[in-house]
């Protein structure tokens, strides 16, 4: 299969801040300086792996960083005056935005463009001076197992370890732990759901990864940045709450306000009675679109499917510690959304001639639990899964493997194998 990588502008690599090693761990950046101090700039081949198996995303990241920061400033004096003065603009810039006055928002903007502009005209490009081998985001590795390496001047280089190695590490992570979930829920949408468990700034990586993986569709238009689409969203609670905890009106104010082409999918675990909510919303829109008579369910089908004035689907999410009124309680697996809620659910919303109503399931779902449910049967057909996303932690590793052509590595951590590795244009 032809893999492509994405266009390097789309990461938005905060050029000016990287370069100057804003990022970086200071011992990064002193072998650079120290190399270029002492003249000494050996010709060197880094291998990058991980220590358990994963799914690599985050690569074509890292080779964006390598695109625009491969280099060196030619007078480091100049460059890093150059680059105080930019932050001091840029703080200037975010003090007066956006209520400020026009015209100094104008000049600051101004101002901030020659400095980088001077920046540039420093910046020696070594780029073209190292050669990159490197598998593809969303390809699986296992322990050990090089999957990108970097070969030319180490001075060129060097202090860009830290960034490559984080803008790997996090997303990589975020890609596996989504794909055991993918895994474990048998070919059933997987939905993106973790975005409030972390800072914004990172969603964009996030949601990348977790499609990378496999999952289905996110919760955040950041999540879909990467390659231009739309988060994805139900009704939440809060939705509810402002019409006074009443389910059916809200889901009907959905109805009127969003795009016909959004699916409508009612959030109905409000009252702890998912299928009692779930029956009073289709009641609700029969009346309201079919003229009255809904106590007639013969014809609920009617107001099921895609689109407007319609129910796709409905989503449970109760608590962990609720149990819902159809359930009988017996242990801890009677609690939140278990197998008999669902199982009732289906049951009874069937026997009301609504076969064609989706039933998507959230809280508290990782891949042991929806393993569970696959193994259980139980009649689900999505699945959102929030925070468990984020447990999973993964470290990547570089290391210096040859130095001028030689074999010259940490004790346990020669070159590997690079045979699935491909040149990097």
């Amino acid at each position: 299969m032809n893999k492509t990588r994405l266009d390097p502008q789309v990461f938005k690599v905060p050029i000016d801040k990287i370069r100057a090693g804003y990022y970086s761990d200071k011992y990064f950046l002193r072998v650079s300086q120290i190399l270029r101090s002492e003249r000494h700039n050996p010709h060197v081949l880094y291998q990058f792996f991980v220590r358990k198996p994963a799914v690599i995303v985050g690569i074509d990241e890292a080779l964006a960083i390598l695109q625009y920061c491969t280099g060196y400033y030619r007078d480091e004096e100049r460059a890093n005056h150059l680059y105080q003065e930019l932050r001091e603009v840029q703080y200037q810039f975010y003090s007066v935005s956006p209520d400020g006055d026009a015209e100094e928002l104008l000049r600051l903007s101004a101002t901030r463009h020659s400095i980088r502009q001077q920046l540039n005209e420093l910046w020696v490009n070594c780029r073209d001076q190292i050669e990159v081998r490197a598998l593809h985001d969303g390809d699986q590795v296992e322990p050990w197992e090089p999957f990108m390496t970097i070969e030319g001047p180490q001075q060129c280089f060097a202090y860009l370890e830290t960034v490559m190695l984080g803008v790997i590490a996090r997303p990589t992570a975020t890609a596996t732990a989504t794909a055991k979930v993918v895994r474990a829920a048998r070919g059933k949408p997987i939905l993106f759901f973790p975005a409030r468990f972390d800072h914004y700034w990172v969603q964009a990586t996030d949601g990348y990864a977790a499609m990378k993986a496999g999952a289905f569709g996110v919760s955040t238009d950041a999540n879909a940045d990467y390659w231009g689409a739309e988060g994805l969203g139900t009704i939440p609670h809060a939705l509810i709450g402002s019409y006074q905890g009443s389910t059916s009106v809200a889901c009907l104010a959905f109805d009127r306000q969003v795009s016909d082409n959004v699916n409508r999918i009612a959030l109905v675990d409000w009252d702890n009675d998912c299928i009692g909510t779930t029956l009073d919303v289709i009641k609700t829109y029969y009346n309201e679109y079919y003229g009255g008579g809904a106590e007639d369910f013969s014809q609920w089908h009617k107001v099921v499917g895609p689109g407007k004035h319609k129910l796709w689907g409905v989503r449970f999410d109760t608590g962990g510690s609720l149990r819902d009124k159809s359930v009988v309680p017996h242990n801890e697996w009677s609690l939140g959304v278990c197998p008999e809620l669902v199982y009732r659910a289906r049951q009874v919303f069937d026997e009301h001639g609504l076969q064609e109503l989706k039933i998507l399931v959230s809280g508290g779902f990782n891949a042991e639990r929806i393993e569970l449910f696959e193994k259980l049967a139980v009649p689900v057909d999505s699945y959102g899964v929030g925070s468990s996303l984020f447990q999973e932690k993964i470290d990547v590793t570089a290391d210096v493997v040859t130095v001028n052509g030689e074999a010259c590595a940490k004790i346990g951590r020669k070159a590997g194998n690079f045979d699935r590795l491909t040149l990097v244009s």
